[in-house]
């Protein structure tokens, strides 16, 4: 089986700071991965490469011919004064595969439409985007991640401003989404995400492929990934060491 991206001995720098090295990873259709990492481990950055947003200093990106990505960034990076309606916020989506000036057709409306009743703002499609909570704007920006149908849905800290009642439905509709897209989903929380993914990749200037989702201290210390798994009750919470770059 071909996968949607393979990663071979990648490096990405900036300027002339190498934040990642001889980065390998593959990613398969029904692949589910966690990525997870202390700040400044080059998490982003990984993101950054596989998007096209960074060329990497050295090695090879193979992509599937029929690779389609939608993304989900941290909302932190959107600027909420921005002109803009909700429904046109994920209708721009879309833009990468279709005419951006042609009006969008009533399968395209009724798509808009279903994603907006499933997180609740069915009667916002014209509302202004700096209207919207931070929890609200995720779930808009998860729409406009769906809107073009991707075969991998990459997802940067996605229940960062999420509010507690829609967390549970985000990670259920995660799952399901998973039966016919590949998920990429960068987080801090370990002790969540264990349950829902599939694998773990942990990326601290390298990235160290862990193919199962049962992680404890001892895989994270032998990956070099400074982070502990604390449980309190049923719900593990991480704490983010000292990391010693040597």
């Amino acid at each position: 089986m071909q996968p949607l991206i393979q990663l071979n001995n990648i490096t990405a720098s900036y300027d002339n700071n190498v934040v990642l090295s001889n980065i390998n990873l593959e990613v398969f259709d029904s692949d589910f991965i966690g990525v997870i990492g202390p700040n400044g481990g080059g998490k982003t950055t990984l993101l950054k490469v596989i998007l096209n947003l960074l060329k990497p200093a050295s090695g090879k990106i193979i992509k599937h011919e029929h690779l389609k990505t939608g993304y989900l960034p941290q909302v932190n990076t959107i600027d909420k004064q921005f002109p803009i309606t909700i429904k046109d916020v994920i209708l721009s989506g879309n833009y990468a595969t279709s005419r951006w000036w042609k009006k969008p057709d009533k399968e395209l409306r009724k798509k808009v439409s279903e994603l907006l009743e499933f997180i609740g703002l069915e009667n916002s499609h014209n509302e202004s985007i700096g209207e919207l909570s931070g929890g609200q704007m995720q779930r808009v920006f998860l729409c406009r991640a769906l809107i073009s149908n991707p075969n991998l849905l990459i997802l940067d800290e996605p229940n960062t401003y999420v509010d507690k009642s829609f967390e549970a439905s985000l990670y259920n509709l995660l799952g399901e989404l998973n039966k016919d897209m590949a998920i990429l989903l960068v987080s801090h929380d370990v002790g969540t995400i264990s349950s829902m993914v599939k694998t773990i990749a942990c990326v601290n200037g390298g990235l160290h492929y862990h193919p199962s989702n049962k992680i404890t201290n001892e895989i994270l210390q032998s990956y070099n990934c400074p982070i502990e798994l604390i449980s309190h009750g049923h719900v593990p919470h991480r704490v983010l060491k000292h990391h010693n770059h040597e």
